[in-house]
């Protein structure tokens, strides 16, 4: 019986000690157990535009090209350029004292005097070429219209064939045979005779061209 009961008794020690360590086990061990995820919720925005316009940038050639056909030409522009040319012709012409009349399809020359009348003549003249219609007078001259007024240095002179006359300002004359009267003197017909003359003007009407020869 004794020996029974010291079974009993270290039987029950033996449960104690066993549940004793289990608790302690279950108490100092970590837990293995990982918590679960959470689920993540992507909402799509809503403060995007429904369409996307790209921008196109041109390439370098189309963008070079285009500023070469904008750009202004490197080249004088034409106004000018025919300016000074003018400029330049009228200084050439200016220079001579040499003058041209073109007579259907005679074209004879004239030296011009050194006076006002027939500077401003010249000046006229490197604006353009002058055409006067002319008229015959008395079997000696062909005498008609400048269309404009000039200087007057009137004295008395005994004209000759080819002689060249201002008559009132205004009057353009030929001489083709003489003449005396109060007149300003321009200018005299180079190496033509009398004859000769008297057949490239004609008999009656005549039309003329006056320009100034180039220096």
């Amino acid at each position: 019986m004794g020996k029974r009961y010291h079974q009993i008794i270290a039987l029950i020690l033996a449960v104690i000690f066993v549940t004793a360590c289990t608790s302690a086990t279950q108490a100092t061990a970590p837990s293995t157990v990982i918590p679960p995820t959470p689920a993540l919720t992507v909402s799509a925005p809503t403060n995007l535009p429904a369409t996307i316009t790209p921008t196109i940038i041109p390439p370098m050639s189309t963008a070079l090209s285009a500023t070469a056909t904008n750009s202004p030409p490197a080249t004088m522009p034409a106004a000018e350029k025919t300016e000074g040319d003018t400029n330049q012709n009228n200084s050439n012409v200016m220079e001579t004292n040499h003058m041209n009349i073109q007579v259907g399809d005679h074209i004879i020359t004239a030296t011009l005097v050194d006076n006002t009348s027939a500077a401003a003549l010249k000046e006229a003249l490197a604006e353009g070429s002058i055409t006067i219609n002319m008229r015959d007078y008395e079997s000696m001259e062909k005498v008609g219209s400048l269309g404009m007024e000039l200087p007057r240095n009137d004295e008395q002179i005994t004209t000759e064939a080819g002689d060249i006359i201002l008559y009132q300002g205004s009057a353009f004359v030929i001489y083709y045979a003489p003449n005396s009267w109060n007149f300003t003197r321009l200018g005299k017909i180079d190496g033509v005779s009398a004859a000769e003359l008297k057949t490239i003007l004609g008999d009656g009407n005549v039309t003329i061209t006056l320009s100034l020869t180039q220096a």
